[in-house]
């Protein structure tokens, strides 16, 4: 819709018609250029304030239409110029306001006596209001997203009222550009968090099969460590039921000699002797892999004493580094005690033994792995030192950058998910610690750093 700057039937000189013209293309270029830069909330803030300006009133408004719990209609001032400055936004009722007439997308005018219309209308009483023009503010789909008024507190002649409608006009155009800009930015950002959202549940899902992937194939190995053992153990038992039978028969006999009784009482002896050390084995190996498993399920903060807390998870390991030819070396002080989540470091450890394991010899061992470990003191704040070590094919300088990146695995179709060095980068940093990846002329070496706990 276009707004006639002058009335054609006016009678008034050509000078005051070129007077006006003169006024409004000022006025208009000076608005222009204090906006032609500014984007937003920005430039409504300022478009409020050139427009009081401009127009000589008290109370200039941009706002964005907003739907009320009630259901009701309502204002949320963007930006809002009140006499010397810049006001507190606000929000209010469209109910028995001209701001009401606005948002049904007609311009608004009234020069003088707005309270008397609008006597219900609070908020035109506390400004001392005498005049308005409003107009919507209306996007390309031709939706109402908001208005752009005028407000003062005399009366607005002739004059003024073509000014203002002219660059209201004009202006509401672009402050509707910027309100449907907002928009449509905000529902961008909801799609992206939402999908960000998706993407680190299933990365969260398919961290926590990886874990239980990993804790599988340790079942399958020690299932078969403990069968050994518990095999000979079996076969032990056995014989020293056939060792019992014999005594038995030989005390029913006549005579029973001291040599064959002390022969059959060494034979039990030491049958049961292996089935204690075969069991005992057994207990330690079922004893390490529920430990490792229960701890890796949990976050509990415990005291650790960490050489036998790391020689426990080793031997939990022992299946599939023997399997490997590996060998493990710890150094670490038998005195370190050290105050932390447990299951963290199990995690952590379990995948740098599994990733040693499965990459580091590709041909297979013999080889060995070295664990130095050791409280560093920063400050006020203790660390957990870990050196992990390899004497394998090492990482050339592309997967060394990579490692830690999810789904980036040197057997991409041999089995590996590429979630391994991932895990740990990721549970380093949620526990607030550092791991990197070492440059050395031959093996893997990685140093990870953790927090303590108090």
């Amino acid at each position: 819709m276009s707004i006639p700057l002058f009335d054609v039937n006016s009678q008034e000189p050509l000078f005051d018609q070129a007077q006006r013209r003169t006024l409004a293309e000022a006025a208009l270029r000076s608005i222009t250029a204090s906006t032609a830069h500014a984007r937003g909330d920005d430039f409504l803030r300022i478009l409020v304030r050139e427009l009081a300006e401009a127009l000589d009133v008290r109370y200039v408004i941009a706002g964005r239409l907003i739907r009320q719990e009630d259901g009701g209609e309502a204002i949320r001032t963007l930006a809002l110029w009140g006499g010397d400055g810049y006001q507190d936004n606000i929000e209010y009722s469209l109910r028995h306001t001209p701001c009401q007439d606005v948002t049904c997308q007609d311009m608004c005018f009234h020069g003088n006596g707005i309270q008397r219309r609008f006597p219900l209308d609070t908020m035109l009483v506390d400004m001392r209001a005498e005049s308005y023009v409003g107009m919507p503010l209306i996007d390309t789909e031709g939706r109402t997203l908001g208005i752009l008024s005028a407000i003062d507190t005399r009366p607005i002649d002739e004059d003024k009222r073509l000014l203002a409608l002219l660059l209201l006009s004009i202006f509401s155009a672009r402050g509707a550009a910027e309100l449907q800009h907002q928009e449509r930015t905000r529902q961008l950002e909801d799609i992206v968090r939402q999908r960000t959202d998706s993407l680190l549940a299933a990365q969260a899902s398919l961290l926590e099969q990886e874990q239980m992937a990993a804790l599988g194939s340790l079942v399958a190995g020690v299932s078969h460590e403990v069968n050994t053992p518990i095999g000979v153990a079996l076969t032990a038992a056995s014989s020293m039921g056939s060792y019992a039978d014999q005594l038995v028969q030989m005390l029913g006999a006549p005579k029973v000699s001291r040599t064959e009784l002390i022969d059959i009482a060494q034979a039990l002896t030491g049958a049961a002797a292996l089935v204690e050390r075969n069991l005992t084995r057994a207990a330690e190996l079922i004893g390490n892999f529920k430990q490792l498993a229960v701890d890796q399920a949990s976050e509990y903060v415990a005291d650790l004493v960490l050489y036998d807390y790391v020689h426990g998870l080793v031997s939990a390991h022992s299946p599939e580094l023997r399997k490997s030819a590996l060998r493990v070396q710890l150094d670490i002080d038998p005195a370190c005690r050290v105050r932390m989540a447990s299951g963290k470091l199990s995690q952590i450890l379990s995948n740098l033994l599994m990733n040693s394991a499965r990459h580091g010899y590709p041909h297979g061992g013999p080889g060995q792995i070295t664990i130095r470990a050791g409280v560093e003191a920063e400050g006020v704040r203790q660390w957990l030192s870990l050196e992990f070590c390899d004497d394998g094919i090492g990482l050339a300088p592309a997967v060394r950058e990579h490692m830690f990146e999810p789904f980036f695995t040197t057997k991409r179709g041999q089995g590996g998910s590429g979630l391994g060095m991932h895990i740990v980068h990721t549970i380093v940093q949620q526990l607030g610690g550092q791991v990197r990846a070492i440059d050395r002329a031959s093996g893997c070496h990685i140093h990870v750093r953790l927090p303590l706990a108090a």
